[in-house]
């Protein structure tokens, strides 16, 4: 039976991932503590902190550099720390002079790298970083969804693109999963699932950009990622992964959780 083998949870949109032993799934079909803070362009029109959609935001998509940066959040006192190479770049408070430093911190990072999204668009500046720190509300979709794939699929595609130790952490997914076909989790689209005690609906394809093409350890972009899903996979848009919404209540998810289909 297909068993749960990894779980991540994202503080901040776009920025490195924290593994867990235990995630808590909540009512509403979002993980607790997952994408509750983004750094979005100060042009971008959006009231406070509202969900928008991801390209107004510095995440990989755009600033690929970014997965260099290390990044620990402390869930508790809300305090965010973001460091390179061992050096801490910025270690604040979420109030509102903390606010201020650690995006001014991230801006000066960003302006230095080759690729980003800012040097020829002075009007996205100031960055401000949005988000309570408590409530998950960044995901890519606007209902928020929970990601899943299997690790048959991402070896499927370590293969065809030609890095047998492809990571995961390109796909930037909240569970992961072992025991199935390559490709088999696409197949529970439009059904209900179960993993440990949550019933889940999986509600669509979760469609690639090019942040999958951004190496999560250099922040170079370093493999066709988006062109090998269409062509090795005959797929028509790149997908890899599914997206889910709770069919009920909530609850905890844990390593080694078992996964079944429940219709």
């Amino acid at each position: 039976m297909p068993r749960v083998v990894a779980l991540y949870r994202y503080p901040v949109k776009g920025f490195t991932p924290e593994q867990c032993e235990a995630v808590n799934v909540l009512d509403e079909g979002r993980i607790a503590g997952d994408r509750v803070l983004g750094v979005r362009f100060g042009d971008s029109g959006v009231i406070d902190d509202a969900w928008s959609e991801k390209h107004r935001f510095v995440a990989l998509m755009n600033t690929p550099g970014i997965a260099r940066l290390q990044l620990r959040f402390d869930h508790q006192t809300l305090r965010l720390c973001i460091g390179l190479d061992g050096e801490v770049l910025v270690n604040e408070a979420l109030d509102r002079a903390g606010r201020i430093k650690i995006a001014a911190a991230i801006e000066n990072y960003v302006l230095k790298l080759d690729i980003n999204p800012l040097s020829s668009h002075p009007e996205r500046l100031p960055l401000r970083l949005v988000g309570n720190g408590i409530a998950p509300r960044y995901q890519d979709n606007e209902a928020g969804q929970i990601t899943l794939h299997g690790r048959a699929s991402l070896a499927a595609v370590g293969a065809a693109v030609g890095d047998h130790d492809l990571s995961e952490l390109r796909f930037r997914s909240n569970i992961v999963i072992d025991g199935l076909a390559a490709w088999e989790e696409q197949s529970w689209v439009g059904r209900k699932i179960r993993i440990g005690q949550v019933n889940f609906a999986a509600v669509m394809p979760k469609s690639r950009c090019l942040a999958t093409q951004a190496d999560p350890s250099s922040g170079k972009r370093d493999l066709p990622i988006l062109k090998t899903l269409v062509s090795a996979f005959h797929q028509e848009k790149p997908t890899f992964a599914i997206a889910m919404l709770t069919a009920g209540a909530g609850g905890q998810i844990h390593l080694g959780d078992k996964v079944r289909r429940i219709d």
